[in-house]
């Protein structure tokens, strides 16, 4: 690991992120373990030590910080924000064990550790969010869903969070406000404008603070976002329509949305192809699950190939599963557990050179536009 939290600095998270409680007497690090249908990865194994030396280094502090935590383990569950398996396993100490090799005798299920562990940390491959988050609604947890954290993401997890908290929170009361968003994208085949309906919606504000019960969100974190309408009432259609683009390696894929759905790709090349034969298998994948806007590109923070920390950098569109947004979008409308997915696209110009932000408008219920973004930068005053 090319960096690491000291004590001191472990101890001060935990506090800043959750404030624990007096009754709050344990935490859980969550972390998922490779199996035969995903191999492990360098990525993951640093990760998975990472997990084992924070929860090595809390339980140092465990008089100091007033916790027991405890490292749990469970089978990687093949997607990011499909559902968490019923069982988990607390380790005992030592290596990990394999995924084939957990003893189902040995296992709790999740309803218990919830029970016993209020505070959650989820170091994981596979992204935690959307499970937790659903959980956080029936269980008084709060958790912090960490996929694909590295080392080199530490430095973010010592900013303000004072101050990012404030910024994320102006762009949430904005978002609460707008009715729509109408995009303008300028791609090397010529503009692309996409208007997103946000009707019958609120935002919600992800900080880096979880000082409540029934909270989940991503660590580190720095962001608003809101869930666009997807026409699920009765005589009112979504409104969303337009071209999205999105860059992949050299090639730009452009998909043509209508009802806040991507219906199909009207671009031309490999991965438009590839893109066009997901959207035919899996239509719940093309649905328009999130509106994002992350602060952290003004802190200096840098884009490092990981969604985790890139989406919260500046303006991001995802399609797949929003109910855990409070959405419409869930499992029940992928094919099978294994194909559910949340995935972003986020518009700076380390991951999409060849897209520009040229401008982004909100609509307002008085029929107002409120500029929101020009050439990529927030026009808002923070």
């Amino acid at each position: 690991m090319s960096e690491a939290l000291t004590g001191p600095e472990l101890v001060a998270l935990v506090r800043r992120v959750f404030q624990p409680r007096p009754e709050d007497k344990a935490l859980a690090i969550l972390v998922d373990l490779p199996d035969l249908h995903v191999p492990d990865d360098a990525g993951w194994i640093e990760r998975r030590a990472i997990a084992q030396a924070w929860a090595d280094t809390l339980n140092a502090h465990r008089h100091e910080l007033g916790l027991e935590t405890r490292l749990v383990v469970y089978p990687n569950v093949h997607t990011n924000n499909g559902d968490l398996p019923e069982r988990a396993w607390i380790h005992a100490g030592g290596p990990l064990p394999s995924a084939d090799s957990l003893d189902p005798a040995a296992s709790v299920s999740f309803a218990e550790l919830y029970a016993g562990h209020p505070i959650l940390i989820a170091l994981t491959k596979f992204s935690a969010t959307a499970p937790l988050k659903l959980a956080a609604k029936t269980h008084p947890i709060r958790a912090a869903t960490m996929p694909g954290f590295r080392s080199d993401m530490i430095p973010a997890l010592r900013l303000d969070y004072t101050e990012v908290n404030r910024r994320v929170n102006l762009l949430k009361e904005l978002l609460d406000r707008a009715e729509g968003a109408a995009f303008r994208f300028g791609t090397p085949d010529g503009p692309c404008e996409l208007f997103v309906d946000l009707r019958h919606r609120t935002g919600h504000a992800s900080g880096g603070l979880l000082p409540a019960p029934g909270a989940a969100g991503n660590l580190p974190s720095g962001e608003a976002y809101i869930v666009p309408y997807e026409g699920e009432r009765d005589g009112d259609p979504s409104r969303t329509a337009g071209v999205m683009p999105v860059q992949f390696g050299a090639e730009v894929v452009r998909y043509r949305l209508e009802g806040n759905k991507a219906l199909e790709v009207v671009s031309e090349g490999p991965k438009s192809r590839e893109e066009a034969a997901h959207l035919a298998k899996e239509p719940a994948y093309g649905n328009l699950a999130e509106l994002g806007l992350g602060v952290l590109a003004a802190f200096g923070v840098k884009p490092i190939g990981e969604i985790l920390l890139d989406e919260k950098l500046g303006l991001h569109l995802a399609f797949g599963r929003s109910d855990h947004f409070g959405g419409q979008v869930g499992p029940k409308d992928f094919s099978g557990p294994e194909a559910v997915i949340h995935i972003d696209r986020v518009y700076v110009p380390e991951t999409q050179p060849d897209v520009k932000v040229l401008s982004v408008d909100l609509a307002m219920a008085d029929g107002s536009a409120a500029p929101l973004m020009r050439d990529g930068a927030y026009t808002v005053g923070f």
